[in-house]
């Protein structure tokens, strides 16, 4: 990335780290020589985010979090914030599409109001509850960037299909969190760019029971998304603080 180039020995933390693209952003940093120590959260099985940390224990730091609890953040950026003064990069992977007891919503009749409250808190409020207690680590004369992984299917101006309402919803809400976030830090951190992300259909667990219908073409490995939405970012100036972008570097509408 153009912007570590500048930067030695460069932080960085990704959250969301057990699996799929959190966990490819984690493989990607350990093969690059910029980057001197990595944060990588999870909240439960992360056997392979824990072998590479045995592996490369110098490099990289795991950290067990749920980040709908705040004061797991609070823990977690603070031993952060004992081993390092300052982030370069971080990326917020967590996202929630489907679960054991959730599904996304075909109809008004399979709204439930736990299950939207469940979509906010992960996709959401985790986010600006990071850029909260990230802050302080943010704060320096550096260029830095805070990324969060949103979806076109939140983009409200982009919604011609409708259902999957508390996906769409809690996405969109994402979206404003950190617009206004992004105008907060660049009162208090402006060397920060904040930016929310669209991946594309990346073929990890969160997608897989939608790919039937995606063309061959449109599903992406982990590895391809990793190195588009680090192609997105490198062109990242500070005025685009704030915005949504797709993959392919496009800016998608509110």
């Amino acid at each position: 990335m153009s912007f570590l180039n500048k930067i030695n020995d460069a932080n960085v933390l990704i959250v969301g780290a057990s699996q799929g693209i959190g966990l490819g952003f984690v493989q990607k940093f350990l093969q690059d020589d910029r980057i001197a120590k990595i944060y990588a959260t999870y909240r439960e099985s992360a056997s392979e985010l824990i072998t590479l940390e045995s592996e490369n224990a110098e490099k990289l730091t795991c950290l067990q979090i749920d980040i709908t609890d705040e004061s797991q953040i609070n823990e977690a950026v603070q031993k952060i914030r004992a081993e390092v003064n300052k982030l370069h990069f971080a990326i917020n992977c967590v996202g929630l599409l489907h679960h054991e007891t959730i599904q996304p919503e075909k109809s008004l009749r399979q709204i439930n109001s736990d299950n939207l409250l469940r979509y906010f808190q992960v996709n959401s409020i985790a986010s600006v509850l990071l850029a909260k207690h990230l802050l302080p680590l943010f704060r320096h004369q550096e260029r830095s960037i805070f990324a969060s992984i949103s979806a076109k299917v939140g983009s409200i101006g982009d919604n011609q299909l409708g259902g999957w309402y508390g996906y769409r919803a809690s996405k969109a809400a994402l979206n404003m969190f950190m617009r206004t976030v992004a105008i907060e830090y660049g009162r208090n951190s402006p060397k920060t760019i904040l930016v929310t992300l669209h991946p594309g259909t990346t073929d990890t667990r969160l997608s897989r029971p939608f790919q039937g219908n995606v063309p061959a073409e449109k599903l992406f490995s982990v590895e391809r998304t990793v190195s588009q939405l680090l192609a997105v970012i490198e062109q990242l100036q500070q005025e685009d603080s704030g915005q949504f972008f797709s993959w392919d570097g496009s800016r998608l509408p509110w």
